[in-house]
């Protein structure tokens, strides 16, 4: 993660100041690393700054506020899951469209160029 991104972060309030080295800097804990880690997750799964927000406040307040911690996270899990069903549809479809590319080199490569016809463009049209 760049300095730039543990700057942004700690200005938003997602992390919190921590401590400085003699030389200027920020010394962070095992825990601070960890937090940061997770925030990258987050961040890596397209979770919205204001939800994170949302989500490292209520850390700072503590164990009761594990419920609503959990629904953040529940929530953003299922639309994970959404988006992952999508990407698998459109890499099912990419998938297709390639092996009829290829289908289409194969006959060309082997039958040598040849004059398109009415079933040709058919053919290409349907890899479109």
């Amino acid at each position: 993660m760049t300095t730039h991104t543990l700057r942004y972060y700690e200005r938003v309030g997602l992390i919190q100041p921590v401590g400085r080295a003699a030389n200027g800097h920020r010394r962070y804990s095992l825990a601070d690393e960890a937090w940061i880690e997770f925030l990258h997750c987050l961040r890596a799964t397209n979770m919205p700054i204001r939800a994170m927000q949302r989500y490292a406040e209520l850390r700072e307040l503590g164990d009761s506020t594990s419920l609503e911690r959990r629904k953040i996270l529940e929530d953003h899990q299922a639309e994970i899951a959404s988006q992952i069903v999508e990407l698998q549809r459109a890499h099912k479809t990419l998938e297709h469209k390639i092996l009829n590319y290829r289908k289409i080199e194969q006959k060309t490569r082997i039958g040598g160029p040849r004059p398109a016809g009415r079933e040709d463009d058919r053919q290409l049209a349907s890899t479109l």
